[in-house]
Formats: C-alpha cells, sequence, structure tokens
C-alpha cells in the first residue's frame, strides 16, 4: 500500500455489502435512474444521419400527449385515456416498442416520455425487464397487477426475448395491465448480427408477447452507438497500485478484487444491485479478467446497468473490458447482453479517467 493511502480512510467495499431490499422500495424506485433523472425528448441529440431518430422524437412527443386528459372508472376498471368521463378509449395501439441496436438512445427515449407524460410520478411506472420480473418475484403476480394497475404509463427497458419463462409472465402481466387501462411502452437491442434486417428485433418481440402485438407500434431506431461516436478509445486498464491509491485518495469509493466481486455477486439477489451500490461514487477494482461461466456474466451485465444507471466512473486494473466475454459468450444466445456491458462500462472507465491524479 502506498503512504498516501495509508493517511486515508479505508475505502468502501462492494463484498462487505449484503443488502436487504423492502417490496416497497422496489416499487417506489420505479423511476428513470439518476443518469437519465433530467433527460428530455429536446436534449436528445439525434445523428442527422438517421432520420428515425428524428422521427422517433416526434411519434413518442405525441404519444406523450395521449396519455393527458381525465380518467373515470367504470364497471371495475379504469379508463385512463378518455377526456370525458365516458368516452371509449381511441382505437389503435396504446403502447409503443423501441427497436434498435445498443447505444442509440432508447433508454434516453423511453425516460423521456416518462418524463413528458402528464402525470403525477405516482401514476407512472419505469423499469428494466430484470427489475420488473423482481418486483413480481418480491409481491406475488396478483399484487403486482393491483400495485401497477394504477398507472397511466408503465416503460419497461430492455426487455428480454432469451428467457421464455420470465417473457411469458412479463407478458401475462402486461396483458392484465393493458386490460386495466396502463399504456405501455418498451426497449429491447437488435442483435448485433441483425442490424441490417429490418424489423427483427420487433418481429420477434411481437411474437414472444403474442396476444399483446395489438397494443405495440414498433419504432425502428438505426444508429451507431452514442457512447462511442466520435469519442477516443477507452483508457487502457491502469496498475494495481493506481488503482487502490484512487480508491484511498476518493471519498465513498469501494475498492475491490474482481474475482472476489464475481463470487459476491452470486450470493446476492440481482434485485439487490442497485441497492448494493448506494452511496458509491465510483467503483475501484483490481484484477479484471474474463468472466468464467455464463452465469457468471450475467449477473455482471446486471451490475454493469446499475451502475450505468447511476452514473458510477469504474476504474480497473487486468484486462480492459472488451475482453471480458469470450468469443463463444459474444456469438451466443445472450450477446446483446454482453455488447450492452462492454459499451456501458466502457463509458464508465472513461469517465472515471479524472479520478487519477496527473
Amino acid at each position: 500500500m502506498t503512504e498516501a493511502s495509508s493517511t486515508e480512510a479505508a475505502p468502501l467495499s462492494l463484498c462487505s455489502r449484503e443488502p436487504h431490499v423492502p417490496a416497497d422500495r422496489l416499487v417506489a424506485e420505479m423511476v428513470p435512474p439518476p443518469r437519465f433523472d433530467s433527460v428530455r425528448f429536446d436534449t436528445y441529440i439525434p445523428d442527422p444521419n438517421q432520420p428515425t431518430q428524428i422521427d422517433a422524437v416526434k411519434v413518442l412527443g405525441g404519444f406523450a400527449e395521449t396519455l393527458g386528459g381525465a380518467h373515470a372508472t367504470g364497471a371495475g376498471k379504469r379508463r385512463w385515456f378518455s377526456k370525458a368521463p365516458k368516452k371509449a378509449a381511441p382505437a389503435g395501439p396504446r403502447g409503443v416498442y423501441l427497436d434498435g441496436g445498443y447505444g442509440v438512445g432508447k433508454t434516453h427515449l423511453l425516460a423521456s416520455l416518462w418524463h413528458a407524460t402528464p402525470a403525477e410520478p405516482a401514476l407512472k411506472a419505469f423499469g428494466t425487464f430484470v427489475e420488473l420480473t423482481n418486483l413480481v418475484g418480491a409481491l406475488g403476480f396478483q399484487q403486482t397487477v393491483q400495485t401497477l394497475s394504477g398507472h397511466r404509463l408503465l416503460c419497461i427497458d430492455e426487455f428480454e426475448l432469451d428467457d421464455p419463462g420470465d417473457t411469458v409472465l412479463v407478458s401475462s402481466l402486461l396483458s392484465r395491465l393493458v386490460e386495466n387501462g396502463v399504456a405501455l411502452a418498451a426497449t429491447s437491442n437488435t442483435l448485433p448480427g441483425k442490424l441490417g434486417e429490418g424489423r427483427f428485433a420487433a418481429a420477434d418481440f411481437l411474437r414472444e408477447i403474442q396476444g399483446l402485438s395489438a397494443h405495440f407500434r414498433p419504432l425502428r431506431i438505426d444508429g451507431e452507438d452514442y457512447r462511442h461516436r466520435g469519442l477516443p478509445e477507452a483508457p487502457a486498464p491502469y496498475d494495481d497500485e493506481t488503482v487502490a491509491r484512487t480508491a484511498y485518495a476518493t471519498p465513498g469509493a469501494s475498492l475491490d478484487d474482481f474475482p472476489h466481486l464475481l463470487e459476491h455477486l452470486a450470493r446476492v439477489h440481482p434485485s439487490r444491485y442497485g441497492a448494493l451500490t448506494d452511496d458509491l461514487t465510483a467503483v475501484c477494482l483490481t484484477d479484471v479478467r474474463p468472466v468464467p461461466d455464463q452465469s457468471t456474466a450475467l449477473r455482471l451485465v446486471v451490475l454493469a446497468d446499475r451502475l450505468y444507471d447511476r452514473e458510477i466512473p469504474v476504474l480497473a486494473s487486468g484486462l480492459p473490458f472488451d475482453r471480458l466475454f469470450s468469443d463463444e459468450m459474444l456469438n451466443g444466445g445472450y450477446k446483446k447482453k454482453y455488447f450492452r456491458a462492454i459499451s456501458r462500462l466502457t463509458a464508465l472507465a472513461r469517465d472515471a479517467k479524472g479520478l487519477v491524479a496527473q
């Protein structure tokens, strides 16, 4: 340990944390995460070479306007979309699905839709697909239906198609919510190898949710990953001493050995990964190496998402983040998740560069 580090308070450790997250916190936290708390449609910067990005802003802005107005209760069901108590809900899709590759700004647009919807925060919900399945696990199916049926809008980020059981579960939940007048919006990632095949992801999404297809209007959003558009390469990993010294010098930073952190993640439910990062200003990791198996890799993806949502920079030694996952993983059924994790961790590594003493 360096001389400077011995005079500083010891950093925090993710491996020492095993948070308990009550169900009411899971519900209360169904809002856009800190990274997207201040985004709006007018802060979205579309690529001028991608007209679908410009079109998406217009369509979503119009969709948000349809979610205003009074609602009435009749025959035991809420009628959210009528401006007069007995006026029928308008025909046509009452949901939107944003179809595109990672890094084209789908989450920014989804959060902007949440913010633009003229309803109190308690009447609209925002969460990832994983967070929604965790909510069902915590509350039970019927209680989740009752809890979310009072909402005007439910936004689901990163809808997953690779777990049939969870997909069917959420599909059943969404069917019940639609019956109760809840509008839906969702995003998912087109597989990197399928970017040139039109509505491939949208077709998969609509097929998986079966009876809900009539409630969604697919919006294709093309473009490159904005996190790396015109930016320099992510900084190379640092040495162990630099990472440790930075952790000691940064109030609120954590310091963990990467292999031990992966072992710890197996003991903490992914629904608690957000709480695992509470009050952290930076995450410092030593000895980053390839993840050993698929289960570990998927847990790391969830942690990367929570760190990115909360804008927590990541400083690391060892291998660069684009070498975390094997070629087999990057060419398998979960590759969209791994590419997203690499993209987000690379952005967070770039954010961490300013923490290192020059």
